[in-house]
């Protein structure tokens, strides 16, 4: 188990206990002590949460934890569906993309990817997907404006829509928190509200999304799934969840 992949699963454990010792949390991730009181350091550096005499109480951990805590979890799948993904963009495309660690990987794979004779445009309201970009000469990046959401990096709010509005893109690539049959979803009613107006203004909407969050919903939808042309995914989702999104005019993609 990787640094990242310990953090995260000390996150889930106080989310659902709100208090650990140290003991408890090496014995559930079996892993040494001083281990454990080292991630406990750093986590109560980033101010994640509290330390206390022999352990740590839950302080801003939530079910929707911050971004680079999640980027651990089902990394080799996210991987892939971003290779996949981005290979669905022509060279001088513009691209659409909101935030979440699988559209952070496409970005990246889009950044390889991309032809220097023709750069690619990437519209984004992540701030960590645009900072990441921006070094690379072979892509135009396009920020929208809006408040900031710090658990996803996203802009949201009427200055983003206001900018989105007035844009054109050929594909937009949707990260979801979860999707069923009925539609796509966020945590978040903002993050949702400004997703939607993205993929509103572009002629293919790719959901990508790894095989957890597929047949699953939140709290709030950010559209139906006619709205959607292609799921790029992974093979953990089964032949017959995959028939069912074929039967609704999805064209689905495992990785």
């Amino acid at each position: 188990m990787s640094r990242y992949e310990r953090w995260n699963a000390l996150l889930e454990l106080l989310a659902g206990q709100g208090r650990l010792s140290v003991e408890e949390a090496a014995a559930s991730l079996d892993v040494s002590t001083a281990t454990i009181r080292r991630d406990f350091d750093e986590l109560a550096r980033q101010q994640m949460i509290v330390r206390t005499r022999g352990g740590a109480v839950a302080e801003s951990v939530s079910y929707d934890l911050p971004l680079r805590y999640k980027t651990a979890r089902h990394a080799g799948e996210k991987q892939r569906i971003a290779a996949a993904a981005a290979e669905l963009v022509s060279p001088g495309a513009v691209v659409g993309m909101n935030g979440g660690t699988t559209t952070s990987e496409v970005a990246r794979a889009l950044a390889l990817l991309a032809d220097a004779e023709r750069p690619s445009t990437i519209v984004t309201n992540a701030l960590n997907i645009a900072a990441e970009l921006t070094v690379r000469g072979n892509l135009k990046i396009v920020v929208v404006g809006g408040v900031v959401r710090p658990q996803s990096y996203e802009l949201i709010g009427p200055l983003a829509s206001g900018v989105i509005g007035q844009l054109s893109l050929d594909t937009a690539f949707l990260g979801v928190d979860a999707l069923d049959l009925a539609g796509t979803y966020a945590h978040d009613e903002g993050e949702a509200e400004v997703n939607n107006l993205l993929i509103r203004r572009a002629a293919q909407v790719v959901a990508v999304a790894d095989s957890s969050k597929v047949a699953r919903r939140a709290f709030a939808r950010i559209c139906a799934l006619d709205a959607v042309d292609v799921l790029v995914t992974d093979t953990g989702v089964p032949d017959t969840v995959a028939a069912e999104f074929t039967e609704r005019g999805v064209k689905v993609l495992r990785a």
